[in-house]
């Protein structure tokens, strides 16, 4: 019986065991993927520097944005752009503290829905402020700075306290804390600002949240408490890794669960109050900005506290350009807007945790 041979294609060659035949192309690798998005990132927030620096309640060009830089733009563009100065660093400085604040509240209490105002720390802060202004005569916003810095870091300090009486530091005693002394401190401040409307006056303007109308004076004062908590949150990264996998699964792996529970919740407080003291308190990014990094990075708490630090300044930026476009020539606060974006946020992770459960 005579053998059929069967001729290779053309070219000679035998196409190797598993090669692709014409279907999609292999996943890159995750360091690719990681670079990749690096630079995604890095260019997303550099635009939002650009953005937050151009526009206002005048417009301004990107040439002159490079003449400012260069000396030979005129007089009022100059001091249009150099006055936005001030709020675009802050602006970057809040979103790094909130947005790694809240990646580490939610690796910490493994709750996805945990937010830097669990600690009571902006309770804490507006007490702080609230007192200082009925009773010592503190105006302004670096005066109010001073204030609201001590007050949001004792307010931190007591919930720790509280949530670690007992057996060890529990999540859920945390968070009580954290709500019991928030009600307390909103009815003290109720109480003052009720009685005391010239104290409402300067209060409201505060509480809502906001990058204008404060130099780099208050930049300088709270960036070694933000500096503080941001390197603690990096060393933090393994350990939160091998938290996430349960406490007796931690010990085995020679992690310390309780001393990355303290140390998270530390940074958390330090980034938090540096945060609320700088622009008041601003919500929902630190709710928001870690379930979109976690999506994009997957679980591994070492790139998610990086990619929070560029996506949280990118968000509050773009946020603030937002409120000041929409109604110029006077300005939506920031804290307005990120209000607005966060609840749909806060509505979309409900709706997957439902689903994951």
């Amino acid at each position: 019986m005579a053998t059929t041979t069967v001729a290779p294609p053309s070219g000679g060659r035998t196409p190797p065991t598993g090669a692709p035949r014409g279907g999609p192309a292999p996943p890159p690798p995750p360091a690719a993927r990681s670079a990749f998005l690096l630079l995604l990132g890095l260019a997303a927030l550099a635009l939002a520097l650009c953005a937050s620096v151009m526009f206002g309640s005048r417009s301004t060009s990107f040439g002159d944005v490079l003449d400012v830089l260069r000396g030979t733009a005129e007089p009022n563009i100059t001091t249009i752009i150099e006055s936005r100065y001030p709020r675009t660093v802050l602006g970057v400085l809040a979103g790094v503290c909130l947005a790694v604040a809240g990646t580490l509240m939610q690796g910490v209490s493994r709750n996805p829905l945990a937010e830097p105002g669990l600690l009571g720390i902006n309770a804490g802060a507006s007490a702080s402020i609230v007192a200082a202004t009925a009773w010592l005569g503190a105006s302004g916003a670096t005066d109010t700075m001073w204030w609201a810095l001590p007050g949001a870091l004792v307010a931190g300090v007591l919930v720790h306290v509280i949530g670690s009486a007992g057996t060890g530091t529990s999540v859920v005693r945390l968070v009580l804390a954290g709500a019991v002394l928030t009600a307390v401190l909103m009815a003290f401040i109720q109480a003052v600002t009720l009685t005391k409307p010239q104290v409402f006056d300067s209060y409201r303007y505060w509480v809502v949240g906001a990058l204008g109308g404060r130099d780099f004076e208050v930049f300088w004062s709270v960036l070694p408490f933000a500096a503080a908590g941001f390197l603690i949150a990096l060393a933090l990264g393994p350990g939160l890794n091998a938290l996430a996998l349960g406490d007796a699964t931690a010990v085995a792996l020679g992690s310390h669960p309780g001393r990355t529970r303290a140390g998270g919740l530390i940074a958390a407080t330090l980034l938090s109050a540096a945060a609320t003291a700088a622009v008041g308190p601003i919500a929902f990014v630190g709710l928001a900005v870690p379930h979109v990094v976690r999506a994009l990075v997957g679980v591994d708490f070492r790139a998610q506290i990086l990619f929070s630090a560029l996506m949280g300044p990118t968000l509050l930026l773009l946020a603030d350009v937002v409120g000041r476009v929409v109604m110029r020539p006077t300005e939506l606060m920031v804290g307005v807007v990120t209000a607005f974006i966060g609840a749909p946020a806060l509505l979309i992770a409900v709706r997957r945790m439902r689903g994951t459960s």
